[in-house]
């Protein structure tokens, strides 16, 4: 496992591309799962672990994910997160270069269970909820471009669809409007850094994830 962080209350984990975060209707098992049996095995638990998911990346989506190893810190977690109180930064690889080096996309996003697919508008819609994300130019290569994004509100494909609106579909991504898949299946998206106030000890928590091993990531994160 992939362990960034952990102490009695949290654990944060770099997700693979790939894993899936909790069960879903494939049936795979999830890291969540996987996780509650590394801890039972790493502190030789006996009956249940308890493990709260607190947020989700999508399947194709790799880094940093917390779980909750107590029910208290579970609790006040998903009040930190809905307060937007947990800061997230992604990185995400597009083969257009945005139209400013630094701004803030504002769109209404409405989801559609049926297809898996969010649609943004620039203006109100019926069923659809306000998403905003500040994005910035961060280096260039000769056919990709690195931004670094810093998420506002947490809606389901946000910033695939909101960078995919502004001309900028990510490296990969088929469903938001790339030409060729990755290798691997991925989209070059993770969620690179987590600010956050720890919920128990009060203590200011920063934590980073490794950008992949491959000498695109490698490249254009040296500007970073």
């Amino acid at each position: 496992m992939k362990v960034i962080y952990e102490d009695n209350h949290i654990l944060v984990v770099n997700k693979e591309p790939g894993e899936i975060v909790q069960g879903d209707k494939t049936g795979d098992q999830p890291l969540s799962e996987s996780l509650k049996i590394w801890l039972k095995e790493k502190y030789s638990k006996p009956g249940n672990v308890f493990l709260g998911v607190v947020h989700r990346l999508d399947r194709p989506v790799g880094g940093l994910v917390i779980f909750a190893k107590t029910s208290k810190a579970l609790t006040r977690l998903n009040d930190m997160l809905r307060d937007g109180k947990i800061h997230k930064t992604y990185l995400a690889v597009t083969r257009n270069i945005p139209p400013a080096t630094s701004g803030e996309l504002h769109h209404y996003i409405r989801s559609d269970a049926r297809t898996n697919k969010s649609y943004a508008s620039s203006s109100p819609k019926a069923g659809a909820k306000e998403a905003k994300l500040r994005y910035r130019h961060v280096s260039s290569s000769d056919r990709y471009h690195l931004l670094e994004i810093d998420l506002l509100t947490g809606r389901k494909h946000q910033i695939r669809v909101q960078l995919a609106s502004m001309g900028c579909p990510i490296r990969g991504d088929l469903k938001y409007g790339d030409k060729r898949s990755n290798p691997d299946g991925s989209i070059s998206l993770m969620s690179w850094k987590l600010d956050f106030v720890h919920p128990v000890s009060g203590e200011h928590i920063i934590l980073k994830a490794p950008v992949p091993d491959d000498q695109l990531w490698k490249g254009l994160a040296q500007g970073l």
